[in-house]
């Protein structure tokens, strides 16, 4: 019985921190494979390219952390960017271009959490019927072209770096310590974890579930519209064709990072380490000249495998 119970230990160790010894175990790997993965010039192109994971990856911690789930997230990125590139082609200036992405955002998440919240609709349900509002909305008011966008500011936030460190991947990691500080040291953050452990005892202790669950779409929403400048800067241009990667990149990065999909179980940290590690997988076998059409064969090996360790994780 003693050694059954070091076993059920040995494996909860790796299920508890399967996304940063995953992370090593590529890093290793790739290196060993590729001289070109550790060069600076790499390491930067890929914490860049992760940046925007990282934000729908922090995003969708806090839905998921309430029992509920985001599938509309890379829709609602999309529609920011749409509302982005509509509002600078207007004349609204980058500033104000990004306030409206940020808004379109905010928009997808209030509705999200009206359906969820007061209407009672199945998280599943709701946010699928919206991915598909949002994608819709973008393809008509974009009338199904890309919207190209020239701004030094968005030049600025592509190609500026303080050292390795790209300014989106900076942006990224500001959001990532303002969300660990509001989840695990404020009261909001407490009663988010509470709705997603047991929301019956919550609401006995004083706790507005309804509330909770409105404010947690409302931040995925507003950090897809974050996201959405990023997007647009990256490809210098507001594209209206939904990418789905990211939604189910952003999901496997929570499910990496230890994050538990019953609720309850809240991280911020794991994610955002899963989310540098599906990015750095990605690069590896790019540089190893894998095909395309192989990579999100190995994305979902490894996202299956990490589901399979969260049964052995702590309760």
């Amino acid at each position: 019985m003693q050694a059954i119970g070091q076993n059920v230990r040995q494996i909860s160790f790796w299920a508890e921190n399967a996304a940063p010894i995953g992370l090593v175990a590529l890093v290793i790997v790739f290196a060993i494979l590729s001289p070109t993965f550790l060069t600076l010039g790499n390491i930067r192109a890929m914490l860049v390219a992760a940046a925007i994971l990282v934000i729908l990856a922090i995003g969708q911690s806090f839905v998921i952390t309430t029992g509920g789930i985001d599938l509309s997230i890379s829709a609602t990125m999309t529609f920011g960017a749409i509302g982005f590139g509509l509002a600078f082609q207007a004349g609204a200036g980058f500033w104000l271009s990004a306030l409206v992405a940020i808004v379109a955002g905010l928009l997808i998440g209030l509705i999200n959490g009206l359906l969820i919240a007061k209407g009672k609709v199945t998280d599943f349900i709701a946010t699928l019927g919206t991915l598909s509002v949002a994608t819709g909305l973008a393809l008509i008011v974009s009338n199904g072209k890309p919207i190209t966008v020239t701004s030094d500011e968005l030049l600025i936030l592509t190609s500026g770096s303080l050292g390795i460190f790209g300014y989106p991947i900076i942006l990224a990691a500001v959001i990532a310590v303002l969300a660990w500080f509001f989840m695990f040291r404020t009261r909001f953050g407490l009663h988010v974890q509470a709705v997603g452990g047991n929301e019956e005892s919550a609401v006995a202790n004083g706790i507005s579930a309804t509330r909770i669950r409105m404010a947690v779409y409302l931040i995925s929403g507003g950090l897809a519209g974050v996201a959405a400048l990023l997007l647009v800067a990256r490809v210098g241009a507001a594209e209206p064709a939904i990418n789905t990667q990211f939604l189910l990149n952003s999901i496997a990065a929570v499910v990496l990072g230890g994050v538990s999909l019953t609720g309850g179980k809240a991280k911020i940290v794991g994610p955002v380490i899963g989310a540098l590690l599906l990015t750095a997988l990605t690069n590896g076998l790019t540089l190893l000249g894998v095909s395309q059409f192989y990579q999100p064969l190995a994305v979902g090996l490894v996202v299956v495998l990490a589901a399979l360790l969260t049964r052995f994780q702590k309760k």
